[in-house]
C-alpha cells in the first residue's frame, strides 16, 4: 500500500485483493483474473488512487465504488451488460 492513500482507499484495496484470493474477481469478458498484479491494477483503480488516471477521474472512481458498495453491489472488474465484447444473440 501506498503511504498517501487515504483510509476509503486502503479499506477498497484490501477486500479487492481478498476477493482476489478467494477468486472472484472477473476481467470484463468475464474470466477469472489470475495474475495478482491485475487485480491490483483493478483495486486500485475502484479505490481511485491509479497512477494512469486524472485526479478528477481517480475521484469519480472512488465515489462510484463507495456507491456501489453502500448498495451492496461492489463487483469488482465483473463483466456487466452493455460492456465490451460477450455474446452477440
Amino acid at each position: 500500500m501506498a503511504a498517501h492513500q487515504t483510509p476509503e482507499q486502503t479499506e477498497t484495496v484490501e477486500r479487492v485483493v481478498h476477493e482476489f484470493k478467494h477468486g472472484e474477481p472477473e476481467t470484463g469478458r468475464g474470466e477469472k483474473v489470475g495474475n495478482p498484479e491485475q487485480a491490483i491494477a483493478i483495486a486500485l483503480r475502484e479505490a481511485g488512487a491509479s497512477r494512469d488516471e486524472t485526479p478528477a477521474k481517480n475521484r469519480e472512481n472512488l465515489s462510484r465504488t463507495k456507491a456501489r458498495e453502500k448498495a451492496g453491489k461492489a463487483l469488482s472488474g465483473v463483466s456487466r451488460p452493455g460492456g465490451r465484447g460477450g455474446r452477440s444473440g
